[in-house]
């Protein structure tokens, strides 16, 4: 008998890290620096689900495969390079992977990180088109082309 399968992603374990990102974007409602932010709560929720979303391990990190996976998603592929200067220019150059800090200070931040506008990028065009729930329409012959 096989053993029962688990859920990637199961919410048991991304309770913990819910908790930790929780923590952080508090440290950020509080930090005076970011007290002209229009909407800063709005935003920090969905900066936290976009980060565990990518968040792979659940490790409170994004890694190069995770920032591999979010462009490939996104529809703009990069190479290994292009991924590491990315995450160097996210990090400053200290750390192989994003902690959450550090998107939420890209996001917020008036630098233009390469990572920031494909973000925004996806955000607006996910904004214009919605996708479809439910399935799709049935068709006829006459509708194809």
């Amino acid at each position: 008998m096989a053993a029962p399968r688990r859920p990637s992603g199961g919410g048991l374990r991304r309770a913990p890290q819910d908790g930790r990102l929780e923590e952080i974007n508090k440290e950020f409602l509080c930090d005076p620096k970011f007290s002209d932010e229009e909407d800063l709560e709005e935003k920090l929720a969905v900066f936290k689900e976009k980060y565990m979303e990518f968040d792979l391990n659940n490790q409170g990190e994004i890694d190069l495969m995770s920032v591999k996976r979010m462009m490939e998603k996104m529809g703009a592929p990069k190479t290994h390079l292009e991924l590491k200067k990315m995450i160097s220019e996210v990090t400053g150059g200290v750390s192989e992977t994003i902690s959450y800090q550090d998107f939420v200070n890209m996001m917020l931040g008036k630098r233009s990180a390469v990572l920031k506008l494909v973000m925004m990028f996806e955000g607006k065009a996910n904004e214009g088109n919605p996708k479809p729930s439910g399935p799709p329409p049935e068709r006829d012959i006459a509708s194809l082309p």
